[in-house]
């Protein structure tokens, strides 16, 4: 179990609370064609601690995946800095993994080869240590026996098992997942949440996880980060006190579906107020 969930579940053999990424006072403005300034982040600060599980959820077009990309040095805020561990992010960095939307798979690699990229990228050795990870990832994600196979032979849900794979191939310090099971059917998500819950707590990771999903927000997470409409800044930090290791059966909780039930108050709240202030 990790730190942060030992500290929730109120075990009393824990570590002190480690904080691992910081935001500060960061910002994100484009400027189109036409030399507009579009603010697509306001202002925006969040902490996280090491072994942390934090969802973070808010309107389409808020800000969420611009913040996942500047967090991963994707991507240069306007203002503001991203600290990992006390230091500045200004740049992609091997302790910071990221996993998109969509596999975003490299068509004419095999399987175990896509998930094998960030080592041959990062120059990492030795090379058959990694291979030897890559299949003992493969097989904890239940893809045993399709190393050997290329993208378009596989489903979906297992395309993007190979992209978790690939993001966990290396022992980076934080996991950012930017909705990478929105495209999904229900069942395969469901599948894929309880999958992500087990390997959290075996690697320890901080994972930072983008969703539209509330109940999979929750279902997760130690803290639920609630953003506004655009411009997106942080509305709320709700805490979520429930006990693990957790499965589907929480779903049907009411404890569960009283925090459910805030945060989706939150999100239509802020949203009306946003709205009300465009009207006027």
């Amino acid at each position: 179990m990790s730190a942060a969930a030992q500290r929730l579940s109120g075990n009393p053999g824990h570590a002190a609370a480690v904080r691992i990424l910081e935001l500060r006072t960061v910002r994100k403005t484009y400027r189109t064609l036409r030399r507009d300034n579009i603010v697509a982040l306001s202002p925006t600060s969040l902490a996280f601690e090491a072994g942390e599980f934090v969802s973070i959820v808010g309107p389409s077009g808020c800000g969420k995946t611009t913040l996942l990309n500047i967090t991963s040095g994707l991507l240069r805020p306007s203002a503001g800095a991203i600290l990992f561990r006390g230091s500045t992010v200004d740049g992609p960095t091997p302790e910071i993994s990221m996993v998109f939307q969509r596999p975003v798979l490299l068509p004419w690699r095999k399987v175990i080869d896509n998930v094998l990229l960030p080592v041959e990228v990062l120059g990492l050795r030795p090379a058959q240590s990694f291979r030897e990870r890559a299949a003992e990832l493969l097989a904890m994600l239940g893809l045993t026996g399709f190393a050997e196979t290329y993208p378009r032979e596989l489903s979906g849900g297992m395309q993007q098992r190979v992209a978790i794979a690939r993001a966990l191939i290396y022992d980076s310090s934080v996991l950012l997942m930017d909705e990478p099971f929105a495209s999904l059917d229900a069942m395969t998500r469901e599948e894929l949440n309880l999958e992500l819950l087990r390997i959290w707590e075996v690697t320890g990771r901080t994972i930072v996880f983008v969703t539209h999903n509330i109940p999979e927000a929750v279902l997760l997470s130690d803290r639920v980060v609630v953003m506004t409409p655009r411009p997106g800044k942080v509305s709320a930090v709700i805490p979520v006190p429930l006990p693990r290791p957790r499965s589907l059966s929480l779903l049907g909780d009411p404890a569960f579906g009283c925090i459910v039930s805030e945060v989706r108050e939150l999100l239509r709240v802020r949203s009306e107020v946003v709205a009300r202030a465009g009207e006027a």
